[in-house]
């Protein structure tokens, strides 16, 4: 979008946002086939949620067992999760998909087959492993070939596709549960070894990521690569270029195949040294932007309504299995609809108005459920529970559609984008790393939780989090839409990457032809500073007029601006200068 400059108030005006291009189609197919995995992960987790109901009366185990055994794959995954930012800058993002898909099909053989509680518990460690891989592995790579343009939606394909596991996990309970009920749970796992295998040589057909093979010093491959998968010849110069100088390769070096010389810390230790120990100022806040959109984002109770929505619409009163399972797939279908929505918003409007309406979408609906629940535990005895069990269900759904148009996808499209490439696998790992502990935290927990403080307390506490997870993103999230990913560490302060000598916005100023310094609509969801002069609530958003000096890097030492927006959507700028 582009801005004019009004005669009469010296106020830019925006003008009509530029054409956006087609979606490029290869880039398409590349993000499906290597989201695939992530329906794996999904049906994994959702299948236990009706795979508990009868496993429970098979293998003869407690309540305690089964919510260690539904939450520690999360736990486990941690396995996966951290070995796989190492293991893909070693053997490529493609053959580590290839890994995490024939984990997927181990893990879901010896569930499947498991005979006693021991070897299910094995079962669910492969699986972790599994899920960890696949958690890190599917962002990266989408976000490493996707075009600026559809970065957003191409990114969040990995959410969809888990999406579209937890409700095939569901349906699968629900086709299942009418066989013998030492057989319906096997089969609901068995089912999850088929998937796999036709993944893996789908996989095989799909490029290697072309900054996986700048790092190798592949550039005649990578430039293929980035030709099908740009929007513009132009682009996929550009992208090229960014990516070498992320490397550290001279711009003048056209070579097909170069030595990419290893620098200091650009590998293994110093990679961790650098996050962890030693991490630059803009790194640091990079890394505490990842690791708390990551904890806010299972903190908020999402994966104890996957795993446990039977017991809770049995709480509310469906007391068939029947009925608790087909409300079930209700989630699941509410879960994959409104992912949908966010895939389609997510490069038009922005990561940060999307995570917000997310957030409170899910405070109103977890406060309405909890109260809800409380109401049904304190009505008199006979009197029918069926409005409140509507008010339940519906509460349920709207909460894990706000959850799906913003917290679920974002978190994973955010997390790949903003770090430097150096940095960006383990840095990946390390925010897969924080979503599943506490996924394993809050779903080992939850039985516990609900029976000290009752079902409502659990979804009181858990709308506390959620608030406190808009808070969060509202002070320390910058939007990213419209950048490259070589040009989002600047929104939190970064210059040229962690570790480079040299600056890659002054090569790529020496590259671009000069451009106005006025600034446009386009440029303006970017620039959120915490000076607030003014604030005040109006009807469908928070409106803040305030100054900023130097929000997050973004501007210039003594640089003021007056701005109002609604909900982070900028509608009226005025620039003042130094």
């Amino acid at each position: 979008m582009s801005s004019k400059q009004d005669a009469s108030d010296g106020i830019p005006v925006a003008e009509a946002p530029a054409k956006r291009p087609p979606l490029n189609k290869y880039a398409l197919a590349c993000a499906i086939l290597a989201s695939m995995n992530s329906i794996l992960l999904g049906y994994d987790i959702s299948v236990m949620s009706g795979a508990q109901l009868f496993m429970k009366q098979d293998l003869k185990i407690t309540d305690t067992q089964i919510e260690i055994l539904a939450g520690i794959i999360n736990i486990y995954s941690l396995v996966g999760s951290l070995a796989a930012g190492r293991t893909s800058d070693w053997i490529g993002r493609r053959y580590t998909m290839v890994l995490a898909a024939a984990i997927f099909f181990a893990g879901a053989l010896i569930m499947g087959l498991a005979p006693s509680y021991a070897v299910l518990m094995a079962g669910r460690f492969v699986a972790g492993v599994g899920v960890g891989y696949a958690l890190m592995i599917a962002p990266v790579y989408t976000a490493e070939v996707a075009p600026t343009s559809a970065r957003g939606l191409l990114t969040s394909f990995p959410e969809v596709f888990i999406n579209s596991g937890v409700l095939l996990g569901y349906v699968s309970n629900y086709a299942f549960h009418g066989l013998p009920v030492h057989l319906s749970w096997r089969v609901m796992f068995l089912v999850g070894a088929v998937p796999p295998v036709f993944l893996a040589l789908g996989v095989l057909a799909m490029p290697e990521s072309p900054r996986w093979l700048v790092m190798q010093g592949r550039i005649a491959d990578a430039r293929r690569v980035l030709a099908k998968t740009s929007d513009t010849p132009g682009e996929a110069d550009e992208r090229l270029a960014d990516i070498k100088s992320a490397i550290g390769i001279p711009e003048g070096n056209d070579d097909d195949v170069v030595v990419v010389v290893a620098r200091k810390n650009t590998h293994g230790e110093g990679v961790w040294r650098d996050l962890l120990l030693r991490p630059t100022p803009p790194v640091r806040r990079i890394l505490i932007a990842c690791l708390g959109l990551q904890f806010f984002q299972q903190a908020c109770g999402i994966d104890s309504v996957v795993l446990y929505s039977p017991r809770v619409f049995e709480k509310a009163g469906l007391q068939s299995a029947n009925n608790s399972l087909g409300a079930t797939m209700a989630v699941g279908a509410s879960k994959t609809l409104f992912i949908l929505v966010a895939t389609f918003f997510l490069d038009r409007v922005g990561r940060r108005p999307l995570l917000l309406t997310s957030a409170g979408g899910m405070v109103v609906s977890l406060v309405t459920l909890a109260s809800a629940l409380h109401a049904i535990d304190h009505l008199p005895s006979g009197k029918p529970v069926t409005p409140l069990a509507g008010v339940s269900i519906a509460a349920v759904l709207t909460f894990v559609a706000s959850f799906s148009i913003g917290m679920g996808p974002i978190a994973w499209v955010y997390s790949s984008e903003i770090f430097p490439l150096r940095l960006r696998a383990q840095g990946c790992a390390l925010g897969t790393a924080m979503n599943r502990v506490m996924s394993g935290a809050i779903t080992m927990s939850f039985i516990s939780l609900y029976k000290a403080i009752t079902l409502a307390g659990s979804f009181y506490l858990y709308a506390g989090v959620a608030a406190a997870g808009w808070v969060f993103m509202f002070f320390f999230l910058p939007e990213t839409r419209g950048r490259s990913l070589e040009n989002t560490e600047e929104l939190f302060g970064g210059g040229g990457g962690a570790g480079q000598e040299s600056s890659r916005e002054d090569e790529r100023d020496a590259r671009a032809p000069k451009k106005s310094t006025e600034l446009t609509a386009s440029q303006q969801p970017q620039r959120h500073g915490f000076s607030v002069r003014l604030v005040w609530f109006v009807p469908g958003g928070l409106a803040v007029s305030g100054t900023k000096e130097r929000p997050l890097g973004m501007l210039e030492s003594g640089d003021c601006l007056i701005l109002v927006e609604i909900s982070a959507i900028p509608f009226l700028l005025a620039h003042l200068g130094g």
